[in-house]
């Protein structure tokens, strides 16, 4: 009996023993102890200026709300966000992103990346969002030209220490800011490789020879984009490249893409929080004091599926109320009614609404052919009442008509640049019939082009195009340079629009196709249909994909079933063969 308790004992003291040591060297290394802090930095990353509550966007009184509870609950949490704040909504456009910052302000957000959107109203504004926020911008990748130092309007990083733990950011903006927002705004500015100016900044802040000591902890605060495949969890794009080629930085936090990102590459954690805020970052670190090692665990925290049970921030609501009311009677005036929804989407195809506001464009301008980026329309039109707040959501960007002369030639080059780019979205055109092929290379896509009088467009002969500042500057990297006669009118593509909404009062659209896919003489292929199967008809708002994700089947499947050869064109109203299991 003596010898059993005995034994007993030993197995039991052995198995604690085993138990101690698997957490010492097994994946639960940071168990809780005392020498083992735990930090969460909170992000955001391209909020666009939501104000109200919408569909699918919180508004800032909820959003702010699922910020400040996690931070009520978890002490040693910090905020901070990652570019593209303010512009995008009508109320933020109309106070010059005033109602964005007294949020940031109010969330003691503590740095922000630069996007490419934080350029769209001049320099002068970034210094005085900072000021007047309470935080500072972080680019280590921005230089000035004339000085070739670090522009005065951010800082290369910034060291805080949370409970003993110092973090190190390093603020980086994304290259593509060249082409992405107006030349004449960061005409003086250059714009590094972020693999560079990390990795000279991630140096000083690891060696302890700033004057703020040695970081524990180094993350990148970038404005890089990134994409995550949704079965595979492969991390892709800027911040991925970044990850890979940066061992020296601990972490990355994304943004510009609009996607929602999670998960790692080669070891390195990187999160992006969607846009709009529909979801916030987590980055959830355990730092051991005696080891000086760190665990890094990224999150995205989705604030879609509940936004009906967010509750809102009293002091945020405030905000948001003040400010509509400030903006309520040009937002509420309703410019015109449209007898059907005018859809557009960028990446699928020549749409409605593009097609007409290039008409107005080239209308307003007395220009013969009007061409347009299909990622400054930021939405669709619903049928009915067309308000000015409405319109603010369809082009919430201050570009202007700039009217120049281009030979054909040239006007081909521009239109290849938006035929089928997944980059960027495709182009809108008007004043002319362009027929195209997209199983050919890009760039050697447009099969033909003529007049609307039929006249094949002669490439040497000069027409009259207007285009908007952005593009004449290199946006989107549509060219052109060759262009002569150039002249920006200073007239804001918006108040064109507005102009012709008064006057017409009453919109009944029918699309044009002033683009074209060209069809195959082969003849129809018939489809193969599934015996079990269902028909879905194409709504506003539809993708390949997200029908796909509806019905449980691969999206290429259901466009291999129902021949769509551009995965991303569909049309409201499309019959599709849905393959059912």
């Amino acid at each position: 009996m003596t010898y059993n308790l005995k034994r007993k004992k030993i197995i039991s003291l052995f198995v604690s023993v085993l138990m101690v040591l698997s957490m010492i060297f097994s994946g639960n290394a940071f168990a809780a102890s005392e020498d083992i802090k735990t930090i969460n930095i909170l992000s955001f990353n391209d909020y666009h200026g939501q104000v109200l509550e919408g569909k699918k966007e919180p508004g800032m009184a909820k959003f702010a709300k699922a910020i400040k509870d996690f931070k009520n609950s978890n002490k040693n949490t910090i905020v901070v966000a990652a570019g593209d704040l303010y512009q995008g909504s009508a109320i933020s456009n109309l106070n010059e992103g005033a109602p964005i910052n007294e949020m940031i302000n109010n969330l003691e957000v503590m740095a922000s990346a630069l996007g490419n959107h934080e350029f769209d109203w001049g320099i002068d504004k970034i210094e005085k969002w900072a000021k007047e926020g309470n935080f500072e911008w972080l680019a280590s990748n921005i230089y000035d030209k004339n000085t070739l130092k670090p522009v005065a309007f951010a800082k290369p990083y910034k060291m805080v220490e949370v409970d003993g733990v110092k973090i190190g950011f390093i603020g980086l903006a994304t290259p593509e800011t060249t082409y992405k927002t107006k030349s004449a705004y960061i005409k003086d500015l250059e714009f590094r490789d972020p693999i560079k100016s990390a990795k000279e900044w991630a140096e000083k802040l690891k060696s302890g020879t700033l004057e703020e000591g040695k970081a524990d902890i180094v993350i990148a605060l970038t404005h890089l984009g990134a994409f995550q495949n949704k079965d595979s969890k492969v991390i892709t794009g800027e911040a991925a490249d970044f990850a890979k080629a940066s061992t020296y930085v601990d972490a990355v936090i994304a943004a510009h893409t609009h996607q929602t990102v999670s998960g790692k590459v080669e070891g390195i954690p990187v999160v992006s929080a969607y846009y709009n805020g529909r979801a916030y970052g987590r980055l959830e670190i355990k730092y051991d004091l005696n080891t000086k090692k760190a665990e890094i665990t990224p999150y995205a925290v989705d604030l879609i599926g509940s936004i009906g049970e967010l509750k809102e921030d009293t002091e945020v609501k405030a905000i948001a109320e003040k400010y509509k009311k400030l903006s309520g009677p040009k937002l509420n005036e309703v410019l015109a009614v449209t007898d059907k929804d005018l859809v557009h989407d960028k990446l699928s195809g020549p749409s409605i609404l593009g097609e007409w506001i290039c008409e107005v464009m080239a209308k307003a301008t007395n220009s013969q052919i009007a061409i347009t980026n299909g990622g400054g329309i930021r939405t669709s039109l619903n049928k009915g009442d067309i308000t000015m707040g409405n319109l603010y959501e369809v082009m919430p960007f201050d570009n202007t008509l700039f009217t120049m002369d281009l030979t054909g030639t040239d006007i081909k080059k521009v239109i290849e640049n938006g035929i089928g780019n997944d980059k960027i979205g495709w182009v809108q055109v008007s004043g002319l019939k362009v027929k195209y092929d997209l199983s050919r290379a890009f760039g050697n896509r447009v099969t033909e082009m003529s007049l609307m009088n039929g006249t094949k467009l002669d490439m040497n002969k000069y027409y009259k195009v207007v285009t908007n500042d952005f593009m004449a500057s290199n946006g989107d990297e549509y060219d052109f340079s060759k262009g002569k006669n150039k002249l920006d009118t200073n007239i804001p593509v918006r108040d064109a629009l507005i102009n012709e909404f008064k006057a017409s009062k009453k919109l009944s659209l029918v699309k044009k196709n002033y683009l074209q896919e060209e069809k195959k003489v082969e003849g129809p292929t018939i489809p193969v249909i599934p015996q079990k199967s269902v028909i879905y008809t194409v709504k506003l708002g539809d993708t390949l994909y997200s029908i796909g994700t509806k019905y449980n089947v691969d999206y290429k499947e259901i466009g291999e079933i129902n021949n769509i050869n551009n995965l991303n064109l569909i049309f409201v109203g499309q019959k599709l063969i849905i393959p059912q299991n």
